[in-house]
């Protein structure tokens, strides 16, 4: 992609460019169309800095979504050199990323357009934000727009960035009294048969717990007491809560292969055990692996109770806990199912994912948890444990693991299937449904196929993970599935996934819906064991509703949702141009008669923001940016999703509006 591009690029070079990174396009026509580098291009800089990188095209229109039309600049030189004298500029941006390779002109249709491939900042670098103050000059990237972070989400950035261990401070006011010591005996019980003779097997236990980190000095201020990573270890959960008031950890069996709300088996912080992380590893290992069949093996003369599955299970619970920002809203969570493992921890890795699977790179949140973990013989060395999690799994046959982020609130997920990349049954399924279509597709598109089947959906970085493509080939044989109704999109750019058309949308993956958990935890979260009621009443967590969390299950639930015009029956696309007739028929219109003709639009009915864009005729950004979001929080419009930008967002008037207009 650098370089100058000789040939012209067609539609399917910009839409394979939006499914495989974070693309933003803009006109920078300036006032007299030559081109000028537009004052918002330094909010998209920060924000995909702050987030996953990405690629702004200067003197492309993308409008409507996904349909991309190139201006050109007629002075790119112009365009250009603005751009280099503003990133050495602190005025205006507090740190410059690019080098010469990354702002690069291309040529689409005889037209010159400047290609800025803007990186990932590193968490040494973060957060890049616009001006001289990180608190109010930061943006994040939020499903294709630019969003201004919260002080919270600068200060977690601003702390990511100074402290290279996060739980290595010593707290004041935290003693002894504060550990739960039947877990110190069975950490020290284990440490003595991991390394048997070593010379801290018989320290007292002060001496013991400073020797491995629990406990230290803050030689600045000169006092002693727990550090963090040691009250996180060995703790009581309503101690741990006084330093970390987010704190929670999470285990759930469910019976079914299925996205549910069901649990068999679940472990939480409810007053009958410490509630520390090193109980929750001992216990919640043991119910991972309680079903695994294990090979007879010896080893000189001893049975081997282990197996890679067994390792890989243990690293993924070991990387999980160590990697955890537990200054975060959302909980620890460890989810296992008959046919998959989930795990996921608050905070983004602080290494891309991509780079992360390939080894040799660590930059652990948590280190002094490591290294407390490493000497009991749990979680392998720095930098080598994604690796074996995923050599270990490839050792079956399996499906490789998927690992990913979500940035709002910021989350990683790991999913290890026990299925393999092609299974039977899959198969003879999607053969019964589409008969000789199936088989007369090609490869690549019968793993696409199978993959949804597999695993609830498909996305062009699913497939990037799975097959060697290149991903504009990707790109022109997702769309030829649509094309040919083997597949429904849903979503846009980076964000698009696919689904088969009999599937239900709600219903991805175990972790589809574990934006909304952190989201709903936006409000503080009573404990189980505070509330005075047994965790088993405790509300079900917002990853396992099927139905929309914020819209319940009322007698009179709206229909819907309604996320794509071209799947509207003819009857309903010809009501809503009807009713949105007093705006789309119209340039500008007052804003009161806007809201109306939106509440109109959306009474007993969940409507998506292109389908609410298309029968308006407005432009779906600036739709939800000036109106929607608005409407939303003086409570006009309730949302299907708690994040604003969620691709399956919609809409639907309040029960009050409803009511009024009877």
């Amino acid at each position: 992609m650098n370089g100058l591009i000789e040939e012209p690029w067609s539609e399917d070079d910009f839409a394979g460019l939006a499914e495989s990174c974070d693309l933003e396009c803009k006109a920078a026509q300036g006032r007299d169309g030559r081109g000028e580098l537009p004052e918002d291009f330094w909010k998209s800089y920060s924000a995909m800095a702050n987030t996953n990188g990405g690629v702004i095209l200067l003197g492309v229109q993308e409008k409507p979504r996904g349909q991309f039309r190139p201006l050109g600049l007629t002075d790119v030189e112009r365009v250009r050199k603005a751009l280099w004298d503003n990133l050495h500029n602190r005025k205006q941006i507090s740190l410059n990323l690019l080098s010469e390779a990354d702002i690069q002109p291309i040529y689409v249709a005889g037209k010159t357009i400047l290609q800025v491939r803007v990186p990932r900042a590193a968490r040494q670098q973060r957060p890049v934000h616009l001006g001289g103050n990180p608190f109010g000059g930061t943006w994040l990237r939020r499903f294709e727009g630019d969003y201004p972070a919260d002080d919270e989400a600068v200060r977690r950035m601003l702390a990511e960035r100074v402290e290279d261990s996060r739980d290595e401070r010593v707290l004041k006011g935290f003693d002894f009294g504060d550990l739960d010591m039947d877990t110190v005996a069975a950490y020290r019980n284990r440490f003595a048969a991991v390394k048997q003779g070593h010379v801290w097997t018989d320290l007292p236990v002060p001496e013991f717990l400073e020797r491995i980190g629990a406990w230290g000095k803050n030689r600045e201020e000169g006092y002693s007491g727990l550090r963090l990573a040691g009250l996180l270890m060995f703790g009581r959960a309503e101690v741990i809560r006084d330093a970390l008031p987010h704190y929670m950890v999470d285990f759930q069996e469910r019976p079914e292969a299925k996205t549910e709300k069901r649990w068999i088996d679940r472990l939480v912080p409810d007053g009958s055990w410490s509630g520390n992380l090193y109980d929750f590893f001992r216990r919640v290992y043991q119910k991972l692996t309680a079903d695994l069949k294990v090979p007879f093996q010896l080893q000189d003369g001893q049975r081997v109770e282990d197996t890679p599955v067994h390792e890989a299970l243990r690293e993924a619970l070991a990387n999980t806990l160590i990697h955890a920002d537990y200054s975060g809203r959302v909980s620890v969570l460890v989810v296992k199912r008959p046919d998959m493992y989930g795990f996921r921890n608050p905070g983004r890795m602080r290494i891309p994912p991509e780079i992360a699977i390939h080894g040799g790179n660590s930059d652990c949140r948590n280190r002094r948890l490591q290294t407390m973990f490493q000497l009991v013989g749990y979680g392998d060395h720095a930098g080598s444990g994604l690796p074996k999690i995923y050599t270990n799994w490839a050792g079956q046959h399996w499906r490789r693991p998927v690992l990913h982020e979500l940035p709002e609130p910021e989350q990683t997920l790991m999913e290890l299937r026990m299925s393999s990349l092609v299974p039977p049954q899959a198969v003879a399924e999607l053969t019964k449904l589409l008969g000789d279509r199936f088989a007369a597709l090609p490869e690549t598109a019968r793993l696409a196929l199978i993959t949804a089947q597999v695993e609830g959906l498909v996305s062009h970085d699913r497939l990037k993970q799975i097959c060697t493509d290149h991903p504009a080939d990707l790109t022109k044989m997702l769309r030829g599935l649509v094309q040919n109704g083997f597949l429904v999109p849903d979503g846009a750019g980076r964000g698009m996934v696919y689904f088969l058309p009999w599937q239900r949308r709600s219903a991805a993956t175990v972790f589809d819906l574990a934006d909304q958990a952190g989201s709903a935890a936006g409000s503080d979260v009573v404990p189980p064991e505070l509330a005075g009621v047994p965790p088993e009443l405790v509300a079900i967590p917002p990853e396992l509703v099927v139905v929309p969390p914020e819209l319940g299950a009322p007698a009179s639930a709206p229909v819907g949702p309604y996320l794509d015009w071209s799947a509207l029956p003819d009857a309903l696309q010809t009501q809503l141009i009807e009713q949105g007739r007093m705006v789309s028929g119209q340039g500008r219109v007052a804003p009161i008669v806007l809201r109306e003709t939106i509440l109109a639009l959306c009474t007993n009915r969940l409507l998506g923001l292109r389908v609410l864009a298309q029968a308006l005729q407005r432009d779906s950004d600036d739709l939800r940016k000036r109106t929607l979001t608005p409407m939303v929080k003086e409570g006009a419009l309730r949302t299907a999703y708690p994040s604003m930008t969620d691709p399956r967002q919609a809409y639907t008037a309040s029960a009050n509006f409803a009511e009024n207009k009877e």
